[in-house]
């Protein structure tokens, strides 16, 4: 089982030799291992049992740093870079070929951002490569943002999980990118598409991607293991058998024995944040079915929506 504790020197020297370490940021736990080393690259995709065709987001710790594995950077992008830098905005842009196509799933544009948290932040001034790191859980299952969840589901296959406490933001990072002067959202994530557009002007948000440009485009993701579906709970809950049905709401209570409540008092910054370890919560209750309501869709609201639409699309 993995070791967990909050020694960096530790994760550095696993992360040196070319094993994987699980880090934590202001969004989810990362499965971390050296971007420009395709056999550790290779190993992040065995132990999510991932795709080869879903690429990876590369982190690095500092704006100074982009230029050496990206090329042509639109003003867009540094500008949002600037505003949101540390933290979580993944800007979409063409690769240098120091960066390995396994990364990339062969796409010649790659996914990189700058982590906020200050563990990982710390970690990543004491490499001297990236690192890639997707999500630290199995391929489609719910994204972790506790220590405890990562070991849960990927403690016997790694070596150490770096501590940070509980992701502050709670969803994965919004994914950004340019084509044709455009400014286009490739995923939905921890900054909204309001704070983008208040940096950059209108934008282009693709829900119905017709190729994988970037990670977190398929439709069923996110998933727990029983069965969800989203639909208007205060409806729902007169004509389901409460007994065997558990609810996840927004802020009301339903007076529900199976329910989750991600924000008492409505905040959608604290819905986000509750998201992930509410499904995980759900997940182990003894129902046969997961019932979940929409939250407005509006600022990160849209992001919790279509992570719900996602867990609940098998």
């Amino acid at each position: 089982m993995a070791e967990t504790g909050t020694d960096i020197s530790i994760a550095r020297g696993l992360l040196q030799k070319g094993d994987l370490v699980a880090v934590p940021t202001e969004t989810v736990y990362g499965l971390a291992g050296n971007a420009l080393n395709v056999d550790s690259v290779a190993r992040i995709f065995e132990v999510k049992n991932r795709p080869s065709f879903d690429p990876l987001i590369v982190h690095i710790y500092d704006l100074s740093q982009l230029s050496k594995y990206v090329m042509n950077i639109p003003q867009q992008a540094e500008r949002l870079a600037k505003e949101f830098w540390p933290g979580p905005l993944t800007l979409l842009l063409r690769k240098r070929s120091i960066i390995p196509d396994l990364v990339t799933s062969g796409l010649d544009t790659v996914g990189i951002r700058c982590p906020k948290h200050p563990m990982t932040q710390n970690l990543l001034k004491t490499l001297d490569f990236p690192l890639a790191a997707p999500s630290a859980n199995p391929f489609g299952f719910v994204s972790p943002t506790k220590a405890s969840h990562v070991t849960d589901q990927l403690g016997s296959k790694i070596k150490y999980v770096l501590d940070g406490g509980p992701s502050v933001v709670g969803i994965e990072s919004t994914i950004v990118g340019f084509e044709n002067n455009k400014t286009i959202v490739h995923r939905l994530g921890g900054i909204s598409v309001e704070q983008i557009e208040s940096v950059v002007g209108d934008v282009e948000v693709i829900t119905s991607p017709t190729a994988m440009k970037s990670p977190g485009q398929l439709k069923s993701h996110y998933s727990p293991s029983k069965k969800m579906f989203v639909a208007d709970l205060s409806k729902a809950v007169e004509m389901v058998d409460l007994q065997r049905v558990a609810l996840l709401s927004f802020k009301d209570d339903y007076k529900a024995p199976h329910q989750v409540t991600l924000s008492p008092t409505g905040s959608l910054p604290e819905a986000a944040k509750n998201l992930f370890d509410a499904l995980r919560i759900l997940d182990k209750m003894p129902v046969d079915l997961i019932i979940a309501e929409l939250v407005p869709e509006e600022g990160i609201g849209r992001a919790i929506n279509d992570r719900l639409r996602r867990a609940s699309a098998k």
